[in-house]
């Protein structure tokens, strides 16, 4: 009898599931943030019968077999990439994705990652950077005399100068991945292409579905609060029956120790 055994990869994969829903909830508030999913897939099967095995020597056919199940596995945690609500901040810095894109970061190691987080703000160079301190790939450099800085629908960033037009003085670029979900999140609302996400593509907001921008606008978290306690509720009630399956397995072997 392999119910131990059985029940305690339910627990596990239970424990998984709940540890994916507190992160959720943990991030409720986090801009731009995707949630995440878990998804699980049966463990590989015993197969005392094998469907199709020949029963007799008269050639009958088994129909069935008898496979026996040795449990569950974690198969993925994802995320799951859904356009969270936009908020009007009123921020010149503030720059929301409508769309599937990401704005590219230049990381201290000289890479890029990825972020759909566009709180932006001004280090004391004058350069464009997240909210890691991180500059935007290219370098945007706003001058100290601009009054204000506006960024169009295409990421063309302008700079207003008092007595001058404005000026252009770089462009948000935005990016696509093939499989935006195979992405490695690196905190801080970062990502890093990977084999399975893919090479960036694109760069110009607009264009392949990489979106427009919003300026003064930031990205909601993308959580659905009553949906992950809902999940919350089932995950619980799953890690229950099956350590009522481990309690009950427990109770037989014990009844089968004071057989005489």
């Amino acid at each position: 009898m392999n119910a131990l055994r059985i029940a305690s990869t339910g627990m596990a994969a239970q424990q998984t599931r709940v540890d994916t829903i507190a992160n959720n909830i943990a991030n409720m508030s986090t801009t731009a943030y995707a949630p995440r999913r878990a998804a699980f897939a049966d463990l590989l099967y015993r197969q005392e019968v094998t469907p199709g095995a020949v029963s007799s020597r008269t050639g009958t056919i088994v129909p069935g077999g008898i496979q026996m199940g040795l449990g569950v596995r974690t198969a993925a945690v994802t995320a799951d990439r859904v356009q969270g609500t936009l908020t009007n901040t009123g921020g010149d810095l503030d720059v929301a994705i409508e769309g599937r894109g990401f704005f590219d970061v230049e990381l201290p190691s000289g890479e890029t990652a990825y972020t759909r987080d566009g709180r932006f703000s001004i280090d004391p160079n004058g350069v464009l950077v997240n909210p890691e301190g991180f500059p935007i790939s290219g370098g945007i450099v706003v001058p100290e005399d601009a009054r204000a800085v506006t960024i169009s629908a295409d990421g063309e960033v302008f700079a207003e100068i008092a007595g001058q037009a404005p000026t252009q003085i770089g462009t948000l670029n935005l990016f696509i991945f093939a499989n935006d979900k195979g992405l490695e999140a690196l905190g801080g609302n970062l990502f890093r292409e990977t084999e399975a996400s893919g090479t960036a593509a694109g760069g110009v907001a607009g264009l392949d579905g990489a979106g427009f921008l919003r300026q003064g606008y930031l990205e909601d978290s993308g959580v659905d609060v009553v949906g992950e306690i809902a999940d919350l509720i089932e995950a619980q009630r799953g890690y229950e029956l099956n350590s009522k399956v481990l309690t009950a397995a427990d109770e037989m072997y014990a009844a089968a120790t004071r057989i005489r």
